[in-house]
């Protein structure tokens, strides 16, 4: 494919480092669980975990161990799933939902060294560390191949865990009694073959309704983070769909691509089932000569105290319009006094997005504002441009 770099999602081909169990005499007697073993910390989670993990195999007819594992986590809800099989061509089965204690930094994809970001992203355990400082942790290819084109060249941050403790600055941390576990379950898989066992971050759940308005809000005026956002809403689409994990593609420009993602949701907003009304015509006049200086600047009715009231009020009336997700916004609007005091020829120079109907109401009241004192230059009515910000806020 033109200008795509391939990504493999399980990363099969690349190779895992530390805690790799040494051969013996060219055989396989010496698994990657006895290699294990002669560590204190993971021969005790060994102890403590094995059987009791068999049993809740059992509870929910799985069979144990399992040969093939996919982690999820989601930022913003502070979970990590656990999913399971053994047949590649088997569906995925949630086993476990764990509780993230701890995050830092906000959603969104980590792009340098420092900014105490938690990755997003398609990554793999590549490491498995006993002796880590926070208990037991997993270690994650960051920086991946999209990471490494898109985050800082000199200083893109590493050092990226699931682990225990409880604490982050940047990872994901659960307890100590969860990490046990699911070092136990990472272990057995890459002991049957699973040498890359894949683990996805996303910012949310995109099928949780307040994640997605809170995603939603961040994303209003950031282009960059709402087609990272899609993008990994692609991947969430395609494993609910399927229950197997996508193949992940890469740009040059090393932004993702998820192959054969299903077609986006249609959301259903009942602001869509009301009946639009007509578009509505504004009122536009052609207009002489506009001057820069003017001796008398126009008059509202009442006064400049009065004007700021009346956008007051207004604001607060077309709040109702903002977009989905959206509680505040400013709206600079351009408008002419004309030599008569009539005020036309609305504009709006900046709003915010996917707010048609919210400028097109804001107009209709404005133009309903009543007739200004002109403005005055060597003692003549001239035509005057106005520029103003009115402060929208939901009711």
């Amino acid at each position: 494919m033109k200008n795509l770099i391939i990504y493999f999602l399980s990363a099969w081909f690349s190779i895992a480092t530390f805690a790799q169990p040494p051969s013996k005499g060219g055989t396989n007697s010496y698994s990657f669980i006895d290699y294990q073993r002669n560590f204190p910390r993971p021969s005790e989670a060994f102890q403590k975990k094995q059987d009791t993990l068999q049993k809740q195999f059992e509870a929910k007819k799985m069979e144990w161990p399992a040969k093939y594992m996919y982690v999820r986590s989601f930022k913003y809800d502070s979970q990590l799933e656990v999913w399971v099989k053994n047949n590649l061509k088997d569906k995925f089965q949630l086993f476990k939902t764990y509780k993230v204690c701890a995050l830092a930094g906000t959603l969104g994809p980590k792009r340098m060294e420092g900014d105490y970001q938690v990755p997003e992203g398609f990554y793999y355990i590549n490491e498995f560390n006993p002796k880590s400082n926070y208990y037991l942790s997993l270690g994650l290819n960051y920086p991946n191949a999209s990471d490494k084109i898109l985050s800082d060249a000199t200083r893109p941050g590493s050092a990226i865990y699931i682990h225990g403790s409880c604490v982050t600055v940047g990872c994901i941390p659960i307890t100590d009694q969860q990490i046990d576990e699911l070092y136990v379950l990472a272990a057995f898989s890459k002991s049957q073959g699973q040498d890359f066992i894949p683990v996805h971050i996303f910012p949310i759940r995109f099928d949780k309704e307040k994640s997605v308005k809170y995603l939603e809000s961040l994303t209003l005026t950031d282009n960059r983070l709402k087609d990272f956002a899609d993008r990994m809403e692609d991947a969430f689409d395609y494993f609910e769909k399927y229950k197997q994990i996508p193949v992940v593609l890469i740009r040059e420009n090393g932004g993702y691509i998820i192959n054969e993602a299903p077609p986006k949701k249609r959301k259903e907003i009942v602001e869509e089932a009301k009946i639009k009304r007509p578009p509505v015509q504004h009122r536009t006049r052609k207009v002489g000569e506009l001057v820069e200086a003017v001796h008398q600047w126009p008059e509202f009715p009442g006064g400049g105290d009065a004007f700021m009231k009346y956008l007051d009020k207004v604001g607060k009336e077309v709040g109702e319009f903002l977009p989905k997700g959206v509680k505040k916004a400013y709206v600079q609007v351009e408008f002419i006094v004309d030599k008569d005091g009539v005020p036309v020829n609305f504009k709006i120079l900046k709003g915010t997005k996917d707010a048609e109907e919210l400028e097109n109401e804001l107009i209709v009241r404005m133009e309903d504002m009543g007739t200004w004192k002109p403005a005055m230059l060597h003692g003549k009515p001239v035509a005057k441009k106005m520029i103003q910000t009115v402060t929208v806020e939901k009711p």
